[in-house]
């Protein structure tokens, strides 16, 4: 069997024209809302853990920090979302795409850094220097002070892109591993299917820390700058 590995990772077309926007707009639509006073489980539990993340990262930002609570929960889920559906079969995942993940790395990273030459322009050219530095030295840690600051969105895409990318790959080989084995080796096919299983609930577990951990990270540049 022929078939290329990075397949699934191509943009999907509907009649020649691309269907990302479609796809990125639908996991939204996935989240239950409710006009009632009283919820059932399903918008409860939704709600408990929306205000759990939510407590979590909002802790330690002070009032103009907090400002972006909404942004972020809105951020986690829809990454969350989105790579859960990446993990259905025949289905494609917008986060395995670079430029997707920058497109939100980008501008929240630069609204972040924006936010801190506002409103505390000390603190933040004081990032570039640490206290005690030798004079020597100055001008080398200004660069790479610089250069670490201009890479944290490019670190925030790449760190999404490749933990996804990484687990889909590894998924798809076991899947033709247990494939090509089911004419071979009943026993074996067993053990890969297994394995198969397991990697599954891993990618699950990937997927929302994934989520997590990106949303955490702005949170953690927004902290800084705040």
């Amino acid at each position: 069997m022929n078939e290329n590995l990075l397949a699934s990772f191509i943009a999907p077309t509907i009649l020649g024209l691309p269907a990302a926007v479609l796809i990125i707009l639908f996991p939204p639509l996935l989240i239950p809302t409710s006009k009632y006073l009283i919820n059932n489980r399903l918008i409860t539990t939704q709600q408990w853990l929306i205000k759990l993340t939510s407590k979590q990262m909002m802790t330690m930002h002070n009032t103009k920090g907090r400002t972006w609570s909404l942004m972020l929960v809105s951020l986690i889920i829809f990454i969350a979302t989105t790579n859960l559906l990446g993990l259905l079969p025949h289905s494609f995942t917008p986060t395995t795409q670079l430029s997707m993940n920058l497109a939100m790395a980008i501008p929240l990273w630069a609204g972040a850094v924006i936010m801190g030459f506002r409103s505390k322009i000390k603190n933040a050219l004081a990032h570039f220097l640490p206290q005690g530095t030798p004079t020597p030295l100055i001008p080398m840690l200004v660069i790479i002070e610089t250069i670490s600051l201009l890479i944290q969105p490019m670190a925030l895409a790449v760190r999404l892109t490749a933990n996804i990318t990484a687990g889909h790959l590894l998924m798809h080989l076991i899947g033709s591993a247990t494939l090509a084995m089911s004419t071979i080796n009943l026993p074996s096919t067993l053990i890969i299917f297994t394995i198969l299983i397991l990697l599954t609930i891993l990618e699950i577990a990937v997927a929302l820390i994934q989520a997590y951990v990106f949303t955490l990270l702005v949170s953690l540049y927004l902290h800084d700058n705040t």
